[in-house]
């Protein structure tokens, strides 16, 4: 703008000039023609300025250029003013919102201010009251402790210290007489504590005779003359078995004559020779096919394993589920669990079943015989193993095996974990839920459990209704 002003007045100053000398020339040359002068000097007039104009609108060009440039300018500060603007309502709007909230947390704090004092005055008041308890209890105790001055200072009398001594041998011999009922219910509590054993036993053994009325003796072979066959025998006792052939399960080594616990070797029909642990009991034997007493075994095995077994057949074990379907496979047997919790307490189930063949993932299908503990498997159903790697139990999303950490024919995940991890008590016999071994019925408490053993026997029951 400044410059587009010089270069107006130098404009003008230039028009004056020309206008100057075109009067001088007009002065002094009087004598030539007038036209011909007037003519030249317009001319140079009309050029001079027709060039002032062309400069003055190249100069307009170029302020125009400029304007517009600076009008640019102008817009993009305008627009990033509005944004500022814009930014800053927004802040404003949240810091609005702040002083809001500050003021509902304001609010809140004075009455919760005022709730503290009023609990503050509530407290003093209950404080002055136990100052006032306690000068009272003061006055009480420093009047007991003149009363028992005055009692040390009192000699008793010949009488009263014979009376004293009367009575002490009085509660001395009524103590004496305490005691020894104690023992005495002590000792009956034991005597029916035995009884109620005995009388368990008598039932296991009254239950066992009925099912051995009806045991199936297929496994003897009556021959004329019987071939004498050693087998193998864990124990420090060398016994041989008289059969033509190797024992088919525990039960006919038991009617063969043997009648030790311990590790034998048997041969079920159709099957490898495999050792197995015979446990004598209620007149019979019975092939153990699973033992679980302190956790020294890790029971969270693949299926290969658990079809095979695992383990020591002295200590914690599973025989295999082959081998036992080999066993099942020779006739109708019974399924016997035996449980021990936290609290020694030992109870057992017994069961009619009959197990798969690895086609069907050894199916599991149970009947309940008896026992003294609730049911916790389902019945009449058809129960597959399932291992972490292979999950072939019910049909959700839910890995039995994979969460209990264990091998089972599980259906519902929550009746029993007789293969699960041992977890001990953490106090009291406490133990977290579904964590460990344990026995849940579907109406009743969980069973937390120290020791499991599962068995079986053979017997004629027949098929399932």
């Amino acid at each position: 703008i400044e410059n587009m002003k010089t270069f107006l007045i130098f404009l003008f100053v230039a028009l004056l000039a020309i206008s100057a000398r075109a009067e001088k020339d007009f002065s002094f040359d009087s004598a030539a023609p007038p036209e011909t002068k007037s003519r030249f000097a317009m001319l140079d007039d009309v050029r001079i300025l027709a060039n002032g104009l062309l400069q003055l609108g190249h100069g307009l060009k170029d302020f125009v250029h400029k304007t517009r440039g600076q009008m640019n300018d102008i817009f993009q500060k305008l627009n990033i003013f509005d944004k500022s603007f814009y930014e800053l309502s927004l802040q404003t709007s949240e810091i609005k919102e702040e002083e809001e909230q500050l003021r509902q947390t304001t609010a809140r704090l004075q009455i919760n201010n005022e709730e503290i004092k009023n609990l503050s005055q509530e407290m003093n008041s209950k404080i002055e009251y136990l100052i006032q308890n306690k000068i009272q209890l003061q006055e009480k105790v420093w009047g007991l402790e003149d009363k028992v001055t005055k009692l040390a200072t009192i000699q008793p009398t010949m009488q009263e210290t014979n009376e004293i001594s009367s009575l002490k041998a009085f509660v001395q011999q009524q103590d004496n007489h305490i005691k020894q009922l104690l023992r005495i219910v002590e000792d009956q509590h034991v005597q029916l504590d035995r009884q109620h054993n005995q009388i368990m036993e008598l039932e296991d053994k009254l239950n066992h005779i009925e099912l051995q009325e009806i045991t199936d003796n297929s496994f003897l072979v009556d021959q004329a003359e019987p071939e004498v066959i050693p087998f193998l025998v864990h124990n420090s006792t060398a016994l041989t078995y008289k059969l033509d052939g190797a024992a088919p399960d525990c039960t006919a080594l038991y009617n063969s004559g043997i009648r030790s616990d311990g590790i034998y070797t048997i041969k079920p029909n159709g099957s490898e020779a495999f050792d197995v642990y015979c446990e004598m009991k209620f007149g019979t034997s019975w092939t153990v096919i699973q033992n679980r007493i302190d956790g020294s075994l890790d029971f969270n095995q693949t299926w290969d394993t658990y079809e095979h077994g695992f383990g020591d057949l002295k200590g914690e074990f599973w025989l295999g589920l082959n081998k036992t379907y080999s066993i099942t496979t020779q006739g109708d047997y019974i399924l016997r669990i035996e449980l021990q919790d936290w609290k020694d307490s030992k109870r057992y189930i017994e069961y009619a079943f009959s197990l798969g063949s690895p086609e069907t993932n050894y199916t599991l299908r149970l009947s309940r015989v008896s026992g003294n503990i609730p049911n916790a498997l389902p019945e009449q159903t058809e129960l597959r193993f399932s291992t972490t790697d292979r999950d072939t139990g019910i049909a959700t999303n839910f890995n039995c095996p994979e969460n209990y950490l264990g091998g089972w024919w599980h259906s519902e995940c929550e009746e029993t974990n007789l293969n699960g991890k041992y977890v001990t008590p953490r106090s009291r016999g406490r133990l977290d839920r579904k964590k460990g071994l344990y026995w849940k019925p579907k109406k009743g408490r969980y069973y937390l459990l120290k020791s499991t053993k599962i068995m079986i026997h053979p017997t004629d029951l027949k098929g399932f209704d």
